[in-house]
């Protein structure tokens, strides 16, 4: 098996070596069948909340990108804070960013940029990653996923608000983003107390490879139509128990689902539209989101890093990073995204949200870098039911702590629940039927609403 393929953690213990691996097309009719029985649970309660976003794309700048050289800069600071870059004029009168982003900076009068992120969890990133996608302090200093964490925002949907069709509901690329090169995977992408059968469907091929496809999710070459057929009607006449058949004739479904099959054939987009998300594994899997989400799945997550500190966490050359790499490669996807949104009639009822764990320090470092900032940070909501045009909150005068309305990530993560039409303090039952809550340590934030 290639494990560059598709993996899923409904059997195993939650370590990468526990990660089961879905096989070959030919093996996927029994497998599928098996993982849509797994992954299933009973949804929940609907909220009563009208939702004004029916999905929602988050981008994980996973490792903690620099909110002073991006959509928090700071001119007048010494050149010890300030740092190598120039500011830019956005689309909202008063409001600069830094110069290396101009194209976000043009959708600066329909999105929501808020200025005053801050945690007081540890600076290390898988506790400040758990918290900054749950809204929960597990209260250690690190440590792969556990089956008693909280889930995801994408399990959570996957089961209050399954999509209608036959597609998945929570899937996530291009990686399972490990606490460092070999380590347990992050927590907080993944069911946790509500089972691992409500983890994401994970995409771990390169999107940006010209040989990219999903052939797992379709029936192999040598089984046609007629014979699909056959096997379908022999499960359906076979000894085995009603729920089984169920699931078995749901595996089918997706294995024969235009919309699933269509999802994720790249090849039928333009090219001039794959060149402006970026010939790159984060633009082309932005751009997979985007198809996914048009085909029903409810949360798409790109986690942009391959581990906690391939990426964004940038202690040494943090400026040669930003410019050679990491900014043009965001400063395309985003705004060709939010573009593409709007153009097929879709931002409106799209979430799209952009943050990492934390920050960056104010002051740089001798590697000329900046190293992990949990006191103050930013970040970036569209689209939804999100306010367009606005800042919430501001930082002192070198971003080191919010000088006003600082919120928490389990405001952020409410107020995503809020849009998604889910209670953020609803009560759910884990694997063993006792209650919990979601997310009660916060509230939906009403100016950052439409």
């Amino acid at each position: 098996m290639n494990p560059s393929s598709l993996w899923n953690f409904a059997d195993r213990p939650m370590t990468r070596r526990g990660v089961l691996q879905l096989g070959s097309a030919g093996a996927l009719g029994l497998g599928l069948s098996g993982l849509l029985r797994a992954r299933d649970g009973q949804p929940g309660a609907l909220s009563a909340i009208a939702p004004t976003a029916d999905a929602c794309i988050l981008i994980f700048l996973n490792g903690g990108p620099s909110h002073l050289d991006m959509w928090d800069p700071k001119p007048e600071a010494p050149a010890e804070i300030r740092g190598e870059f120039k500011t830019i004029a956005t689309s909202l009168p008063g409001v600069r960013f830094g110069d290396k982003i101009p194209r976000m900076a043009a959708w600066m009068d329909r999105m929501t940029v808020v200025r005053s992120m801050n945690h007081g969890v540890n600076n290390s990133h898988a506790a400040a990653v758990y918290c900054g996608l749950t809204g929960h302090d597990r209260g250690e200093l690190g440590g792969g996923a556990k089956p008693t964490d909280q889930p995801s925002i994408g399990s959570v949907m996957a089961k209050c608000r399954p999509p209608k069709g036959p597609v998945m509901g929570y899937v996530s690329m291009p990686y399972i983003t490990a606490e460092g090169a070999g380590g347990p995977p992050q927590p907080g992408f993944f069911g946790g107390l509500i089972g691992r059968a409500l983890d994401p469907l994970f995409i771990l091929r390169d999107p940006n490879n010209p040989q990219f496809a999903m052939p797992e999710l379709g029936p192999p070459p040598e089984l046609d139509a007629d014979r699909l057929a056959g096997r379908q009607l022999l499960s359906r006449t076979s000894p085995i128990p009603a729920d089984i058949s169920a699931f078995r004739t749901k595996a089918f479904d997706l294995l024969t689902s235009p919309a699933s099959q269509r999802a994720f054939r790249l090849d039928l987009e333009p090219e001039t539209v794959r060149e402006a998300y970026g010939r790159n594994i984060y633009g082309q899997s932005t751009l997979l989101a985007r198809r996914l989400i048009e085909a029903g799945t409810r949360v798409a997550c790109i986690s942009w890093a391959p581990d906690a500190n391939a990426t964004w966490d940038t202690h040494g050359g943090n400026f040669a990073k930003l410019k050679d790499s990491l900014l043009p490669q965001l400063d395309a996807a985003v705004p060709t995204l939010l573009d593409d949104l709007k153009q097929r009639g879709m931002l409106d009822r799209t979430l799209v949200a952009v943050f990492g764990e934390f920050g960056r320090t104010p002051k740089i470092n001798a590697n000329a870098g900046r190293d992990h900032w949990n006191f103050c940070y930013s970040l970036a909501l569209a689209g939804g039911g999100i306010r367009g045009g606005y800042v919430h909150g501001a930082s002192d005068k070198i971003g080191s702590r919010p000088s006003s309305n600082p919120l928490l990530p389990a405001d952020i993560i409410s107020t995503i629940y809020h849009c998604l039409g889910i209670h953020h303090d609803m009560e759910l039952q884990d694997r063993q039927d006792r209650p919990f809550f979601l997310c009660p340590w916060g509230n939906p934030v009403r100016e950052l609403l439409a």
